[in-house]
């Protein structure tokens, strides 16, 4: 009788064992979704807007009508490597503009058209 008793606990102990790493296997499985619905909702679509917007500032010519971040209106008369001059269009006075706080280009271009 007392033979049969520490075999059915040691049975036991394994399923234990066995049944710790299915719950393990679980949480795993689960942490991996959230972080992959996470990557795909959140992250993937940040990063492409990010892409858009640098293609918008590396395309930008002289004349195009622009929308700063502040809300400022105007055309392009100068492009420089990390700044750009713009003409507002209400007095026509100049202002220097970092390159990042374009948040419009207003002109549409052919090759944008066209695809």
């Amino acid at each position: 009788m007392n033979l049969n008793y520490y075999t059915l606990e040691a049975s036991s102990a394994a399923t234990g064992s066995q049944g710790g790493m299915q719950s393990m296997l679980v949480m795993v499985i689960y942490l991996a979704v959230i972080f992959g619905a996470m990557y795909f909702l959140l992250i993937r679509p940040q990063r492409k807007k990010q892409k858009e917007e640098k293609k918008m500032r590396e395309n930008l010519m002289v004349g195009d009508e622009i929308i700063t971040i502040g809300g400022i209106y105007g055309r392009v008369i100068s492009l420089k490597e990390d700044t750009i001059v713009i003409e507002s269009n209400s007095d026509h006075s100049k202002l220097t503009v970092a390159r990042w706080a374009l948040q419009t280009n207003l002109t549409v271009h052919d090759d944008t058209a066209s695809k």
